[in-house]
């Protein structure tokens, strides 16, 4: 494990681990760390020497001297590069590839917009970025949305009651109701989401130049979806998908809770 100090946003902390010499850049879901893949032990890390960054706001990573202000305008998606070049001065340039899950996402492919000429391959689980949750969009970019989202995160009772219409409207299945409702228990945990949610905003891959890049440089794309994932599921994705030449996607028995040994052993069998 290790830190990376990125110009202008501050100390990165990473994870390292895997028995493989095939670096994987990593990143990981909502409320996670960099170690989340540690589970994918036969089917992962056998092949690469993974590093698992933290998020901002997650593990060990400490954003710089950003106001509230700065935090809440939003990260500038040219920053996403500094990643990588921070990376590059430590263990030199060369090919790499990339892994992510959820909202770790909008990172990994807006390193293969950048980066595409040197990346191997591009795992995706449940992936955020690509069609994006229109309540995410509603809560960081709508005018009344990001007002109700500043005042839900002072409000003892405002999240966990709305997490249980959206359950019983069937918006949200029980095991990511589960989920959300450990993230917004306490005064902290919800400030955590509105900040992370906030300084994620500005970071939106251009879909069509990511699909572009893939099939130019022939990247190997594996995308898994859980086919019972009300969040990020398949069928929001397909345009997407329909616009690469050669990806493998997955549908798992599982809803968006998608890291798990359940799905190491599929990719085991599925190969």
């Amino acid at each position: 494990m290790g830190f990376l100090q990125l110009p202008a946003l501050g100390k990165v902390h990473f994870h390292e681990y895997g028995t493989g010499t095939k670096p994987l850049l990593a990143f990981h879901g909502y409320g996670m760390t960099g170690k989340q893949f540690h589970v994918l032990e036969k089917s992962i890390l056998p092949h690469y020497h993974v590093y698992g960054f933290d998020h901002f706001f997650h593990g060990e990573s400490q954003l710089g001297n950003w106001t509230e202000k700065q935090i809440l305008a939003g990260m500038p998606k040219i920053m996403v590069r500094n990643y990588v070049e921070e990376w590059f001065k430590i263990y030199g340039r060369q090919r790499f590839s990339i892994m992510a899950y959820s909202i770790g996402a909008n990172i990994a492919l807006i390193l293969a917009e950048e980066y595409a000429d040197l990346i191997d391959e591009l795992i995706l689980m449940a992936p955020d970025g690509i069609s994006g949750y229109k309540g995410f969009q509603f809560l960081t970019h709508n005018t009344a949305g990001r007002y109700l989202f500043k005042w839900g995160t002072k409000s003892k009772w405002f999240a966990p009651a709305l997490l249980k219409g959206l359950k019983l409207a069937g918006f949200i299945d029980n095991s990511l109701y589960n989920i959300a409702y450990n993230e917004v228990d306490t005064e902290q945990k919800r400030l955590d989401v509105y900040y992370t949610l906030n300084f994620i905003r500005l970071l939106k891959p251009n879909i069509n130049t990511v699909a572009a890049m893939v099939n130019q440089y022939a990247i190997n794309c594996r995308l898994i979806f859980g086919r019972d994932d009300l969040l990020f599921p398949k069928s929001a994705t397909m345009p997407f998908i329909n616009l690469l030449a050669n990806a493998k996607v997955d549908e798992v028995p599982l809803g968006h809770w998608l890291v798990t040994r359940e799905l190491d052993e599929f990719l085991i069998n599925n190969n």
